[in-house]
């Protein structure tokens, strides 16, 4: 009888761990979505979803904060806070957009006002906090011009302490006739700032002081990509080897070769069409696969995403496919935080579809769900 008791014992045990281990493997893993969008007929500025990173399913965004045009959207890096700008022309009676800040409600993940600034130049269209968590730096697509603006201990913004201005044009007769900052963002060093300029076919190279937020023109002061190409975004490889540069007017992809995770070398550029496409397109995003293995650009037009097959320790990159985005003007795609799913961002059919990513082949695969978003242009994800 003792031993029988003891069996059923160790088959109890057995049992409950069996039957618990689901529930651990399966724990509910969430995020917070924020979208940026333009302020049209569907909406009204910065809304907040959430996702089941388990599952892929996304919730019916609600508004969070009315704002006008608060395209491109940044998190600070430990602190409840968000930035976003105002992609606008004219603020407070000056030819220069917004920057806005914003304290996150923990339950609601709605925005509470903090303060605006300047921009330090028109039509701003991106936006970074730096890693030490102390200044926001914009790029101003109008004005063709970045700007760092220092935060206060409240999470506000203070107006900007460095504007640098760039001169010149570029051989497109309408899209490059003056300059045009269209991305900002650190190297993996975060020692370095990267700005592809649309209208000068150059990527500009900064040397970044966190001590008081000042930039400096850097040693080569820039790369270039072929004439004509607009560069608009760029991605990084996992290994900071290699700099991924979207061209906005070719729909290219430039793949340089680093060092000291700073772009030194073009070594090819790959078209992210189909080779038998001759309808108008222009390209509007960049993303690489957290394994390294894949990548990604939209197209806006083709209205698809281009899937990459990336060899060689990234210096390789080789077109697979291209896959409808089932909307049109992906403004936007981006990779959940599990490298899981893909999120294809319509501009002008105002929805965001999910696709699931093959782990193998970087294949995406619809799942079924598309969200209702009024223009989106970005999304962000916070836990």
């Amino acid at each position: 009888m003792q031993m029988r008791s003891l069996l059923w014992f160790v088959f109890g045990m057995v049992a409950v761990l069996v039957t618990g281990l689901p529930k651990v493997m399966g724990e509910q893993v969430t995020y917070w979505v924020y979208y940026g969008t333009y302020t049209r007929e569907m909406s009204r500025g910065i809304y907040v979803g959430k996702f089941d990173a388990n599952t892929g399913q996304l919730s019916e965004p609600e508004l969070a904060a009315e704002t006008r045009n608060p395209s491109f959207l940044a998190i600070h890096p430990s602190q409840p806070w968000l930035y976003a700008v105002g992609e606008l022309a004219e603020f407070e009676g000056q030819r220069t957009g917004a920057v806005s800040a914003y304290r996150i409600d923990p339950q609601s993940g709605k925005l509470e006002l903090i303060n605006r600034q300047s921009s330090g130049g028109a039509v701003p269209c991106h936006l970074v906090v730096d890693s030490s968590g102390r200044f926001v730096l914009v790029a101003n697509y109008g004005g063709g011009s970045v700007a760092s603006l220092p935060l206060n201990s409240n999470g506000g913004l203070e107006p900007p302490v460095c504007v640098i201005r760039q001169e010149g044009r570029s051989v497109h007769p309408t899209r490059q006739t003056a300059p045009h900052a269209h991305q900002i963002d650190f190297n993996p060093g975060k020692d370095v700032v990267l700005v592809p300029d649309l209208g000068l076919d150059k990527v500009l190279l900064f040397q970044w002081s966190a001590t008081d937020g000042k930039l400096k023109e850097y040693d080569p002061p820039f790369v270039t990509v072929p004439a004509g190409s607009g560069p608009r975004h760029f991605a990084y490889h996992p290994t900071g080897r290699v700099l991924y540069v979207l061209n906005e007017l070719t729909a290219t992809v430039c793949v340089f070769e680093c060092v000291s995770d700073v772009p030194r070398r073009l070594v090819e550029t790959v078209s992210g069409l189909p080779q038998d496409f001759t309808g108008s397109n222009t390209a509007a995003e960049i993303v690489v696969h957290p394994s390294g293995r894949f990548l990604y650009t939209s197209n806006r037009g083709h209205d698809s995403v281009a899937v990459f097959r990336i060899a060689d320790n990234g210096l390789k990159i080789t077109l697979v496919e291209n896959v409808s985005v089932q909307g049109k003007t992906p403004r936007f795609i981006g990779i959940d935080p599990t490298g899981k799913f893909f999120f294809a961002a319509n501009q002008d059919t105002n929805n965001v579809v999910v696709f699931r990513i093959d782990q193998e082949s970087g294949h995406l695969t619809p799942t079924g769900q598309s969200i209702s978003v009024g223009a989106p242009v970005c999304m962000l994800f916070r836990k």
